[in-house]
């Protein structure tokens, strides 16, 4: 065959594989939506100076020496949804650049209970030594798209995002804290995240150029489903809280960067286009690796009516100005080695073609956010009770020319109001309502930077599929017990 047949041969080949590696690997770095826990949520997440129970896991470690004997159980669901309208240019054969507009696509997160379950145990006599486990599940904004708009046309959203259906994640971990004297408190922990972390996807290998057709025929269309795991990804925090004085407490904490090294397994449904009749996928191994960020918290906490019996007094009041910084810089690709996987027969091809390594650039940036919040605790009809609110701010992650719906993220704020009740000294109950307000983020055709896979590169244009408006809300809801034995 002549050179140019064995060239769309090629990218026939080369653009199936490399395309299912891309767009899926990507959804394993999904974004925390939200900060975690029912009652530091409640203060919307101003919660690292003033960390007295097994929250500390999570915020603080140092403040699990206050969490005495203790058991900690929450739920909270992150109601999460989500709308995009595509803005895409075109280039034709001709040279001429047109820019359309396809169907708003809505996203929505289903019902799923995010659980925190904490125990705490006093190690020694004087009370210096706590010794803590526990398992959470991150809060991550997992949204399904239907495969078509309400006016029956597929949706733009099938070549970056399908369904997270099937994946389930978690954090197990063990925790130590120590008071040296009755004014500090330190704590380190160790934990990992495992579990698997399954995306549905759709994407095109029609070749640049209008090759072989043009971009986003239906019969270029492939279907395809991978399934990363099992994961175990080991890292660590710690943290200091310091009380000077009983009215004003210090607090710092940081955790390291998670390593996400694991197997993947992938799946494949060629798509219909007579050019592929009699193509198979041999092989469904590969290897995906990507960075997860180090974080750094501060926080400052007000008491003005402390005492020497704080933690039991009946009125109480704690304000909180904390500062986070998430190093999402760290996070600078997503790598993908195929172990194994060929294409075969396609129709003036080599019998098996195999895929190479595929480097993901994803230039993320680090992001910071503002919280303050606060924590009264009162007497009403003989049972103490706490009101909690607390507001935060926070920067995206994600630049613009690199927002798409694997990678969403906003500038947000969220509002939060919560509660608990205390009946006796060993029980007490929480619940949260948090609302975050997303700001929109517009991406036009000429800053995108997202482009349809072309593993062979050649003169054509780059036409980015990224462009257009997107749009996201979301709640938190969530209730939980703390019990001292």
């Amino acid at each position: 065959m002549n050179g140019r047949g064995k060239n769309r041969a090629l990218v026939r080949a080369a653009g199936v594989l490399c395309g299912l590696l891309t767009a899926s690997a990507a959804e394993g770095a999904g974004l925390y939506f939200s900060d975690r826990g029912v009652r530091p949520m409640g203060r919307a997440g101003a919660y690292v100076a003033g960390v007295d129970d097994l929250h500390g896991i999570w915020f603080n470690p140092a403040g699990i020496a206050d969490a005495g004997n203790a058991a900690l159980v929450d739920f909270a669901w992150l109601r999460f949804s989500n709308t995009y309208t595509r803005r895409l240019q075109v280039v034709d054969a001709d040279g001429v650049i047109r820019n359309t507009d396809s169907p708003e696509v809505r996203g929505s997160s289903s019902f799923l209970p995010l659980p925190t379950f904490a125990a705490s145990m006093v190690l020694d006599k004087d009370k210096r030594w706590t010794a803590a486990v526990g398992f959470i599940a991150p809060y991550v904004a997992l949204a399904s798209y239907a495969e078509r708009t309400d006016n029956g046309q597929l949706s733009p959203a099938r070549y970056t995002l399908g369904s997270f259906d099937g994946s389930a994640l978690g954090i197990p971990g063990g925790w130590l804290a120590w008071k040296p004297r009755d004014n500090l408190r330190l704590g380190v922990g160790t934990f990992a995240l495992i579990g698997y972390f399954q995306s549905t996807i759709t994407f095109s290998v029609s070749p640049q150029d209008r090759l072989l057709g043009a971009p986003e025929q239906p019969e270029w269309d492939a279907q395809s489903q991978m399934r990363v795991g099992p994961m175990f990804a080991p890292t660590a925090n710690g943290g200091a809280i310091w009380d000077p004085d009983p009215h004003v407490r210090f607090g710092i904490s940081g955790q390291l960067p998670m390593v996400i090294s694991s197997p993947a397994t992938i799946k494949v449904r060629l798509p219909t286009s007579v050019a592929l009749d009699g193509a198979s996928v041999r092989g469904e191994k590969a290897h995906v690796r990507f960075v997860l960020p180090g974080i750094l918290r501060l926080g400052v906490e007000f008491r003005p009516l402390a005492s020497d019996k704080q933690k039991n007094a009946d009125s109480d009041l704690r304000v909180e100005l904390a500062w986070v910084h998430e190093f999402w810089s760290q996070h600078r690709s997503i790598d993908a080695q195929p172990d194994g996987i060929f294409l075969e027969n396609i129709t003036g091809a080599p019998k098996s073609v195999p895929m190479p390594k595929i480097e993901i650039p994803r230039n993320f940036v680090d992001s910071d956010s503002f919280r303050i919040g606060g924590e009264w605790i009162f007497l009403a009809g003989g049972y103490r009770m706490a009101l909690r609110t607390g507001l935060s701010y926070e920067t995206s992650a994600v630049p613009r020319s690199h927002m798409s719906l694997s990678s969403l993220d906003f500038n947000k704020t969220t509002i939060s109001l919560g509660g608990g009740l205390f009946i006796g000294k060993r029980w007490r109950f929480d619940a949260v309502l948090a609302h975050t307000f997303a700001q929109d983020v517009v991406t036009s055709p000429e800053e995108a930077r997202i482009g349809r896979i072309n593993p062979l590169k050649g003169n054509a244009p780059l036409e980015p599929v990224n462009g257009g408006k997107y749009t996201a809300t979301a709640d938190l809801i969530g209730v939980g017990l703390n019990y001292l034995y």
